[in-house]
C-alpha cells in the first residue's frame, strides 16, 4: 500500500538526488515530510525505507536524549546534533514519534519552549541537503505552528491496511521467514479475508500472527506451518485496536478533521 506516499517520496528523491539541476529550474531543495496515524502500521519502516530508497544515510534524532539537566545544555545538544546531521549530508534525518517531545507546549515546559523555537528556526532556514522525516501516532496536541506549510513540504496519515494490503503483509512475512517463498498450502488472501475490516488489523498484528504460527508448528515437531495454524491463531487473536478502540477512534476523528492527505489509495 501506501501508493500516494511512494509516489510522493519518488518525486521528491528526483529533486533531492539533483539539487544543482532541480535549483536552475527554480525548485528549493525538499524539506521533509510529516507521516502520522496509526500505531503499527509502518510508519518507522517508511522512514527507513526513503534512506534507503534515497541512497543516502539514516540518521536518528531522540529528542528526548537532548534535554540536559543544566542551564542551556539542552540547546547545545540540539546544536551539537545538528551539526552531526549537516556533516553527513546528504543524508535522512528521522525523528520517530515526535509528538511525544512537543505535545502540550506551553503548559510550562521552558527548555522544551526553547527547543521547540530552535527546532523550527533551523527547519525554516537549513539549506542543507538533510531530508526530516518526522513520524507521530498522535498530533492532535502538537502546537499549530509545527503543522504549517513550510515546516514539512507534506502531510500524510498511515491508516490500518485493507484487505490486499493485509494479503500482501502476510505473503512478505511468511516468505522472508521460509527462504523467501510461501509455505506449501498456505492462502494469504483467505487469511486477510478472516481479519475483518471493522477490526482493523494492523501490520505489525500480521507480523505477530505470522511468528506466533510459525513458532507453534516448530514446538509441535519442527514441522513447516500450515494455513490451518495461521487460522487458528487468527480465531485467538485481538487487533491491538480492539484494545485500545476509544483512544484510537479519536486519533483518526482528528486527523480527518485537519484534512491530512492519506498515504495509500
Amino acid at each position: 500500500g501506501l501508493e500516494n506516499l511512494k509516489e510522493y517520496l519518488q518525486n521528491n528523491k528526483a529533486v533531492f538526488n539533483n539539487p544543482g539541476i532541480a535549483a536552475s529550474h527554480g525548485i528549493d531543495m525538499p524539506a521533509g515530510v510529516m507521516i502520522v496515524g496509526m500505531p503499527g502500521c509502518g510508519k518507522s519502516l517508511t522512514a527507513k525505507c526513503i534512506s534507503k530508497e534515497f541512497g543516502v544515510p539514516l540518521l536518528r534524532l531522540d529528542i528526548g536524549r537532548l534535554m540536559g539537566k543544566y542551564v542551556g545544555e539542552s540547546e547545545e545538544n540540539l546544536r551539537k546534533a545538528i551539526r552531526v546531521a549537516e556533516a553527513t549530508t546528504p543524508c535522512i534525518l528521522w525523528i520517530d514519534e515526535i509528538e511525544k517531545a512537543f505535545a502540550g507546549l506551553g503548559s510550562g515546559g521552558e527548555v522544551t519552549t526553547r527547543l521547540f523555537g530552535q527546532f523550527l528556526t533551523w527547519m525554516q532556514e537549513k539549506k542543507s541537503a538533510i531530508y526530516v522525516v518526522a513520524t507521530a501516532n498522535d498530533i492532535s496536541n502538537l502546537p499549530p505552528e509545527f503543522l504549517r506549510r513550510g515546516r514539512f513540504d507534506e502531510i500524510f496519515q498511515v491508516r490500518f491496511p485493507n484487505i490486499k494490503e493485509r494479503e500482501a503483509i502476510f505473503k512478505i512475512q511468511l516468505e522472508k521467514r521460509n527462504g523467501k517463498r510461501l509455505p506449501d498450502g498456505v492462502d494469504p488472501h483467505a487469511l486477510a479475508a478472516m481479519l475483518k475490516d471493522q477490526d482493523n488489523y494492523s501490520g505489525a498484528d500480521i507480523e505477530s500472527i505470522v511468528k506466533e504460527a510459525m513458532k507453534r508448528a516448530f514446538v509441535d515437531g519442527q514441522r513447516k506451518v500450515t494455513q490451518q495454524d495461521l487460522q487458528e491463531i487468527i480465531r485467538n487473536t485481538k487487533s491491538s485496536y480492539q484494545s485500545q478502540k476509544e483512544k484510537l477512534d479519536k486519533m483518526l476523528e482528528k486527523l480527518n478533521s485537519l484534512g491530512v492527505k492519506p498515504a495509500s489509495r
